[in-house]
């Protein structure tokens, strides 16, 4: 039997997100996140952000005077970029995606009917996302750390700048209508998570993402990345295992106290996170806070290949060593777990870095870092098993609304490897 759109399974229906708000509502930060975290679950987002297209249609710089609902020029451009974001959103829910954020204001009740028209047509389901701020300090805070960053103003004086888009803000403010409508799936995000609001929601991927909206926040943090001190397998070149540090191992964890204290001195308190496994906590054992020890940090599941070389799964097992060499990403040890499986696995340490607001060192293992900064750095899943994370360094990760910037700090000792060893689990 053919089915019409409308009665399309939920399981089987793609997902249409549909942000709404004002400016400076945090908006284009939540679409990011969302695409980030549904990208990292195995799903296949994108972002259509109106804005975008504006500028690429008709050029950064414009003015509070274009978005005057009463201009007629204004408005007859904005709903030609507003359609052609949502056709590219229709193209890429037809295609291979499975997800489209649609990111605009959005903020009358007849344009969010005709988006719910447009896409249910197609046979997708639609969410309306709407951020809600009633915090002044947040308003302002999202003014001056995104908007002033814009490429609408760029070169302008800070304060015209203001005054412009305070401007603009007063003309969406007189047309802004709220999410009202009960025919409407809808999520209200108020004050960046302070409480939110659900109005039939329904299905496994729109209650996931409820969740992670639920542990979301814009304030800026401080996250360290590193990997144990050198242990007893890194030194045989053995995968896996609970081997204890060595000497050059024990000598990066007082370095890595050092280090703790003078950012403690920065930064104050600063959570710990370890894995289950000793060498996680020996390196962290010194440090003067008590850690927090997560089996989900634990290092990838090498299965039957658990304590062995790669030589040695080279000349005793050539086909798991060849199936791995083609997809590393994808390629799971027998009895073990893959880069993939990986990821799943690291879900809730995600959703709870998400949440935490205080400044993080995170002591792990390999693949563990790699899957996690990764996600940190807003780059694709797939990548995961190619990034560079050695032995005794910290990887410092700022985290800001608009972007995460990385800084390395090498603390020694140094640890050579035979140039063969160096690209591990």
């Amino acid at each position: 039997m053919i089915r019409s759109p409308a009665s399309t399974s939920l399981s089987r229906q793609k997902l249409a997100i549909a942000m709404v708000g004002l400016p400076a509502r945090g908006k284009t930060y939540l679409a990011r996140k969302l695409s980030r975290y549904l990208s990292w679950i195995g799903q296949r987002p994108a972002v259509f952000n109106v804005g975008h297209y504006r500028r690429l249609r008709f050029g950064a710089g414009q003015r509070s005077s274009f978005f005057d609902p009463a201009d007629p020029a204004g408005s007859a451009a904005r709903a030609q970029v507003a359609e052609e974001a949502l056709d590219d959103a229709c193209a890429w829910l037809r295609g291979e995606g499975t997800v489209a954020i649609y990111d605009a204001t959005n903020t009358t009740r007849e344009r969010r009917a005709t988006i719910a028209r447009r896409l249910e047509g197609e046979g997708h389901r639609v969410v309306f996302v709407e951020s809600i701020c009633h915090d002044p300090a947040i308003v302002e805070a999202n003014v001056r750390a995104t908007k002033l960053e814009s490429p609408d103003y760029e070169g302008v004086d800070p304060d015209e700048a203001v005054r412009d888009f305070r401007a603009r803000l007063s003309l969406y403010e007189r047309a802004y209508e709220p999410i009202d409508e009960d025919a409407l799936r809808f999520i209200k995000i108020i004050d960046l998570g302070r409480d939110v609001v659900l109005h039939r929601i329904e299905g496994y991927l729109p209650s996931r993402i409820v969740y992670f909206l639920l542990n979301v926040h814009a304030q800026p943090r401080t996250i360290w990345l590193t990997r144990h001190g050198q242990s007893a397998s890194n030194l045989h070149h053995r995968i896996g295992g609970d081997a204890s540090l060595t000497r050059l191992g024990a000598q990066y964890a007082g370095n890595l106290r050092t280090f703790y204290d003078e950012q403690w001195r920065l930064h104050g308190e600063i959570a710990v996170w370890t894995s289950t496994l000793r060498r996680t906590i020996e390196t962290a054992r010194d440090l003067p806070v008590d850690a927090v020890a997560w089996r989900a940090l634990d290092e990838i599941d090498a299965g039957v290949c658990d304590g062995m070389t790669y030589e040695e799964i080279r000349v005793s097992m050539a086909s798991e060593a060849e199936a791995r060499a083609k997809d590393k990403f994808r390629y799971r040890y027998p009895r073990g777990e893959s880069y993939q499986d990986l990821i799943e696995r690291l879900e809730p340490v995600i959703l709870e870095l998400e949440r935490i607001r205080t400044p993080l060192l995170i002591v792990s293992h390999q693949a563990v870092a790699r899957v996690l900064y990764g996600y940190l750095m807003e780059l694709a899943p797939e990548a995961s098993p190619f990034h560079d994370v050695p032995l005794h360094t910290v990887v410092e990760l700022q985290s800001q609304p608009t972007m995460t910037t990385e800084r390395r700090h090498a603390l020694g000792p140094r640890v050579d490897l035979p140039h063969k060893f160096r690209a591990s689990p």
